[in-house]
C-alpha cells in the first residue's frame, strides 16, 4: 500500500467530525490517530506545536491543520457529490463564529462568561435562519447534502445533546428532522468509528477501516475503548 496521509482525530470534535467525514465522502484513504486530548502525543505537537485537531499530515510532510481545508483538500481530489457547489461563506462563518461562540456558553458555562440561558437563546436564534433555509429544500444549499450541511451538522448535534427533550420542544421541525437524517446516515455512522488512543509504536489503523489488511486484523469489528 502506497504511503498515506496521516489525519490525528478526536472521536467526538466536531471539526473533526466534519473533516472525517469529507475523507470519507471523497473516498482518501489514510491512517487516523485517535488523540487524548489531555495526553496529545509528541508526533502531533512537532508537526502543529498548537495540537488541535484534526490535522492531517501528507506524505510529503505537509500538515493541514483546519478542519474546513482537510475536507476542501478531499474534496478538490475527488467530491462525487458535488459538496464543493454547497461551499456556503457567510453560512460556515456564522457557524464557526457566532454559533460556537453560544454554543459554548450554553454547554460549557463554567468555561465562560454569562448566562447559559442567554446563550442557549442566542444559538436558537442562528438556528431559525437556518430553519428557514431547510423550509425550502432538504438540507441548507439545496435538496442534496453539501459541504456546507456535513460542516455545521457536528455543531447542531452538539447543541442538540446539550438539552435533548428542550431542543425536541423547540419550533425547529425542519432543523431537528435534518439533524436526525445526517446521524442517521451510514457516513456518519462511518466517521465515528471508536477507537483506543494512539500511542507511538501502535500499529496503524487505516481509515476507513475496510482498508485494515486482513491479516493484520482478527476480524472485522470495530475497535472498542
Amino acid at each position: 500500500m502506497a504511503e498515506l496521509p496521516i489525519l490525528y482525530s478526536f472521536r467526538r470534535c466536531p471539526y473533526a467530525m466534519r473533516a472525517r467525514i469529507a475523507l470519507l465522502v471523497s473516498g482518501t484513504d489514510c491512517i487516523i490517530r485517535e488523540v487524548a486530548l489531555d495526553n496529545r502525543p509528541a508526533a502531533l505537537i512537532a508537526v502543529w506545536p498548537r495540537a488541535t485537531v484534526p490535522v492531517l499530515v501528507l506524505p510529503d510532510g505537509q500538515a493541514i491543520t483546519e478542519s474546513l481545508e482537510i475536507m476542501r483538500f478531499a474534496l478538490q481530489r475527488h467530491d462525487p457529490e458535488q459538496w464543493l457547489d454547497g461551499d456556503d461563506a457567510d453560512l460556515l462563518a456564522a457557524n464557526d463564529g457566532p454559533f460556537k461562540h453560544h454554543l459554548d456558553g450554553y454547554k460549557y458555562p463554567g468555561r465562560h462568561d454569562g448566562d447559559p440561558l442567554v446563550h442557549r437563546a442566542a444559538g436558537v436564534e442562528i438556528l431559525a435562519r437556518l430553519e428557514a433555509r431547510i423550509g425550502q429544500h432538504a438540507n441548507l444549499c439545496g435538496d442534496g447534502r453539501t459541504l456546507t450541511d456535513i460542516a455545521i451538522m457536528p455543531f447542531v448535534r452538539q447543541f442538540a445533546m446539550t438539552d435533548r427533550a428542550w431542543f425536541e420542544a423547540q419550533p425547529l421541525p425542519a432543523v431537528q428532522s435534518w439533524l436526525a437524517r445526517h446521524i442517521a446516515s451510514s457516513l456518519f455512522d462511518q466517521a465515528m468509528i471508536r477507537l483506543a488512543p494512539w500511542q507511538d509504536g501502535d500499529a496503524p489503523t487505516w481509515f476507513p477501516p475496510i482498508l485494515q489488511p486482513r491479516e493484520e486484523s482478527d476480524a472485522d469489528d470495530r475497535p472498542r475503548h
